[in-house]
């Protein structure tokens, strides 16, 4: 099997192909154009948006020629796959200037040079679609029959699938086809629920330009799937209880950004290293095959080095180590600024623990401190009434504040 495609394996990226040997033969001729779809649906892309582009950096590395498609065209209508209702229709205004924030993240993260990867946007060959001669052309290639065996629109129609939905597969199809004329694209890579909708592409573009021995050899293309990335609790990951984790700092902090990966489960370090990190296979076992804890922290590491850059990883490590083992350097956790007038009377610890954003309200900090899990400077507390003064701030004259066993702030007073 062609190496690239290996590589894609044994990392975790591989579910189903439409002609693996076939696929795996033409990427042994040479470069191959690709490209990875996402909606432009939202301001950031979040961590699970991420698997394919991951994926992407590898068979780019292989000598493969990588695309980022943009779907400003395509979100205007929203993809049903994997979802349970209508996505909420957003202005375009917002989609336009969600394409360009997505393109600047995904930029950092792949580094386009307009020759080996570069992004596009099919909002260019959408927006001003005829819809009749779409219909003519495009649609007449479609079987509904086909269309409602798919899973994604089988789930949907119990629930209630809009006519503008159901039209997605349509666009996405003729995204194929358009990249393939425009590029030479040959293949589509995506999540597993896209497999309807990539094996519709490569239908589409075999109707529209095969048909004979020769035309099918020269427009023969090809759908790759990889496995929808669960937590081993089954549930999504990137997803906590506060909702998705995203690169956008100010949506997800790097601290916090960096505390996710810390904190997965233990079978699930390995899987995230081969998916998220770059590191070699037997450097990613002997990690494994270590202390678990300081596994989970290199997998944090090297996970917000690769979103958010070496130096702010650097921080991150410094703010996690000073939070949970007193090392490190402690200007990186986490940080809010009160006014120091106020220890004179004495602030509240409950409305403390609500301005550093560790309980949402009094009562969830009291909940907090009565169930035992809060903090000041290493001490349990156990008085919600406590007037937290100057004599409890620390030798820098700060305050560290811990909620649980893994969220901490820290309080300086100018």
């Amino acid at each position: 099997m062609n190496k690239a495609l290996e590589v894609l394996k044994e990392r975790g990226f591989f579910a189903q192909c439409t002609d693996e040997q076939g696929l795996s033969d033409l990427m042994d001729k040479g470069p191959v154009a690709f490209y990875v779809g996402c909606d432009p649906t939202g301001p950031s892309l979040h961590i699970g948006h991420m698997v394919p582009f991951f994926a992407l950096r590898h068979l780019r590395k292989f000598g493969h020629i990588g695309i980022a498609l943009i779907g400003g065209g395509t979100a205007r209508i929203g993809d049903p796959s994997g979802k349970t209702e209508m996505r909420k229709m957003i202005s375009y205004e917002q989609i336009d200037q969600n394409v360009e924030t997505i393109k600047a993240q995904l930029d950092k993260f792949i580094g386009f040079d307009n020759k080996t990867a570069f992004s596009a946007n099919n909002k260019d060959w959408l927006a001003g679609l005829n819809y009749i001669d779409f219909l003519r052309d495009i649609g007449s290639c479609f079987s509904v029959n086909k269309m409602l065996s798919y899973e994604a629109y089988k789930q949907r129609l119990e629930r209630g699938l809009s006519f503008i939905e159901f039209n997605y597969q349509l666009l996405q199809s003729y995204d194929f086809l358009r990249l393939h004329e425009k590029y030479n694209v040959q293949l589509q890579i995506g999540g597993d629920d896209q497999w309807g909708n990539i094996t519709a592409g490569v239908d589409l573009i075999r109707r529209k330009l095969g048909g004979t021995e020769e035309l099918n050899a020269a427009h023969n293309v090809f759908g790759l799937t990889f496995p929808l990335i669960t937590r081993s609790d089954g549930k999504k990951m990137g997803k906590t209880e506060k909702g998705a984790i995203f690169l956008d700092e100010n949506m997800t902090s790097v601290y916090d950004f960096f505390q996710y990966w810390r904190n997965v489960a233990d079978p699930d370090v390995e899987k995230f290293f081969k998916l998220f990190t770059f590191l070699e296979i037997p450097e990613i076992k002997e990690i494994c095959a270590g202390d678990i804890n300081a596994a989970k922290e290199r997998l944090a590491y090297e996970v917000t080095k690769e979103i958010h850059g070496k130096e702010k990883a650097d921080s991150a490590l410094a703010g996690a180590k000073a939070a949970f083992s007193g090392e490190g350097d402690k200007t990186q956790m986490p940080t809010v600024e009160l006014s120091k007038g106020d220890l004179e009377a004495g602030i509240g610890v409950l409305s403390l623990f609500v301005s550093a954003k560790l309980a949402s309200s009094n009562g969830d900090a009291r909940r907090l401190i009565q169930g035992n899990g809060a903090s000041l400077n290493g001490e349990a507390l156990s008085d919600p009434t406590l007037k937290v003064t100057e004599t409890n701030l620390d030798k820098d004259g700060e305050l560290v504040l811990r909620a649980g066993k893994k969220k901490f702030c820290r309080v300086v007073f100018k």
